[in-house]
Formats: structure tokens, sequence, C-alpha cells
């Protein structure tokens, strides 16, 4: 399988994406293109000790544009032509890859999957999928961010996707599917949510649950949770804060204890580690954008070397397990019903 990365515009710069992807290349011997500037990334491959075969599965593609952060998505991604992730979308749209991975600017990715891409057939809105662990295993939130003002339908198209991804994917049998909500009864949210509720009842293609509140994301209630990408997005960034918190508070704990403190930490380290890994984002790389045509993973702006190493991870089991044709087939079922 061959990957488009987009190394340009992140906050730590180029060297982590490129190092992640030669970690990806290193663990799943899988093909890349780094997309950006030629000379730049030649500069940072030369100053890495690259085994030879490992060099011999990344190529480049010179990119003369960076979209920021501060600029307007689809406007920056029509005018810029030259960007990193413009050409890495165009890579996947002509058949040069299999897949292509942007830690940019959210929005642009978003923009220039549409753009170059297109929606599936029947797919109003393309939702963002992102996975959270919670305390048995992981919860989907769609949308975590691709569109902030969604319509009731929107949210069911969103419910069916984020089902599927979270059956073929994360391998959930006949996976909970919540709506996000500040009350469990059928009547409590605002107008959005109290339409969305009964379309999500009598939709026959996911597993509906009823409403889940925010503590049910982490309590395992429910494998795949439905919200607009305005608190999608807002839950995200919380979760991920929190995690980060827990860590360097318990590290704090640690360090300022006393000798047995310090004892009891040894001796639970393994145990540390796993909840280290357990709850750290990095560990689930990126977040597929699901409803356009092409497998297409959005990261971190922050993202660092084991964010993308991971997010190349991603990408692989999307497409290995055919999620894309598993959503056409949803689509066409749906026509018919």
């Amino acid at each position: 399988m061959k990957i488009a990365v987009d190394v340009m515009g992140t906050d730590y710069g180029p060297g982590e994406i490129v190092q992640g992807t030669i970690d990806a290349v290193n663990d799943f011997g899988c093909r890349v293109i780094l997309v950006g500037d030629e000379k730049e990334i030649e500069k940072i491959l030369g100053e890495k000790k690259i085994h030879a075969l490992t060099r011999s599965k990344i190529s480049i593609c010179h990119a003369g544009e960076v979209i920021d952060m501060h600029e307007h998505p689809s406007v920056a991604v029509r005018k810029k032509k030259d960007a990193s992730v413009v050409l890495a979308t165009k890579l996947l749209k002509e058949g040069n890859c299999q897949a292509v991975i942007s830690p940019g600017s959210t929005g642009a990715a978003v923009a220039a999957a549409l753009f170059g891409l297109g929606r599936i057939a029947g797919i109003e809105r393309p939702v963002i999928a992102t996975p959270i662990p919670n305390k048995s295993g992981t919860t989907v939130v769609v949308d975590s961010g691709a569109n902030v003002d969604s319509k009731p339908q929107h949210m069911v198209q969103a419910a069916i996707m984020g089902s599927l991804y979270a059956r073929h994917v994360l391998q959930i049998k006949n996976p909970r599917v919540g709506l996000l909500n500040i009350g469990e009864e059928e009547t409590k949210g605002n107008e959005q949510a109290q339409v969305t509720y009964p379309l999500l009842r009598r939709q026959k293609a996911v597993n509906f649950v009823g409403n889940a509140e925010g503590r049910d994301v982490t309590n395992g209630k429910v494998d795949v949770v439905v919200c607009d990408g305005f608190v999608g997005n807002i839950l995200l960034k919380f979760a991920e804060g929190l995690a980060v918190v827990i860590m360097q508070l318990l590290r704090e704990t640690i360090k300022s204890g006393g000798i047995f403190t310090k004892m009891a930490a040894l001796l639970m380290f393994p145990a540390l580690r796993a909840l280290r890994k357990k709850i750290d984002v990095a560990e689930y790389g990126g977040a597929p954008l699901l409803g356009v045509n092409g497998t297409f993973i959005i990261c971190h702006g922050s993202s660092r070397a084991r964010d993308i190493r991971n997010a190349v991870r991603v990408a692989i089991e999307f497409n290995n397990n055919n999620l894309l044709e598993h959503i056409k087939t949803a689509v066409e079922e749906g026509k018919e019903a």
C-alpha cells in the first residue's frame, strides 16, 4: 500500500512527520510519498540513518505552498493549487496512492478532500470519526470536527458510518450507538437532538440504544456516540486535555512523595505504563474522514512521530477492511428501504 503524507503546516515542523513515516515504513512495510518542500524533506532524510530498503520505499512530491491554520479553509484550498494537502489529495484522486494522511489544518484537509475526492453518492456531509478510550475498549465520536452545524439527517448518516467503522475496522460486533445529549430521556435536549432521536430509533442500519450523556463516552455504555462537529470537537479536546493532566498529576504526586511512594510506583510501573498507553491519543493515530471517495486520515496539527506512525496503521486498517465499499453498500440499501 502506498500512502501520501502531507508533511507541512504542523506545530512541530516536518521533522516529526518524516520520522513517523520512516517508523511506519519499517513497521508496516508500506510505501509513502512525502508531500512538501522537497529540499527540506531531502535534508531531513539525509540527516537520519535510514536503511537503503526503507529509503527505497520513500518518495517525495514537491509542494511549493502551505495552508496555515489561520487561513479560511475552502478559500485557501481553491487558491493554493500547489499546497501540500491539495497535492496529496490529487495523488489519491489520480490513483498514485491509496490513502492520504494530513496533520495540518483540519478545515483545509476536509475542504481538500471534498473538492478533490468528492462525497460518496448519497452522503450529504462527511464526518470525522475519532476513537476515544473508554474503560472497556473504545468509543467512536462522530462527528468530531468536520461540520459545526449538522441537520438531523446528517447525524443519522454519521451514525451509520460510525457504526460501520466500529464494526469493520475496530471489530466491535453490533456496536451500540448513542445520541449525545444532556439526559437519557427521549424528550431531553435541544431541537436538533429531539428531531434526531426518532430518526435514529427507526434506523434499522444501526443498533441505537438511546441518548448518551457525557459520562457514557468513557464508561463503555456506548461504542459510537453521535453529535455535531461543534460539540464533538469540544468533547475530543476536553478528553485529550484531561488525559494529559491526569498523567501530569500522577507524575507530580509520585515525584513529591516519600520513599515508600516511589517504591510503590516502581512496583506499579508496568500497570502505569499500560494506563498511559491506553489514554494516550498518540496510540490512536489519526481519525478517518468518513463519507468521501477515498481513504483520508486527519491528524492533529501537534502530531509527533508516533501519531503519524499510528495514523499510517489506521489508513492500512481502513483499506484492508474495505470500509469505503461498506459505506457505499449501506447507502444503496438505505435508498431501497
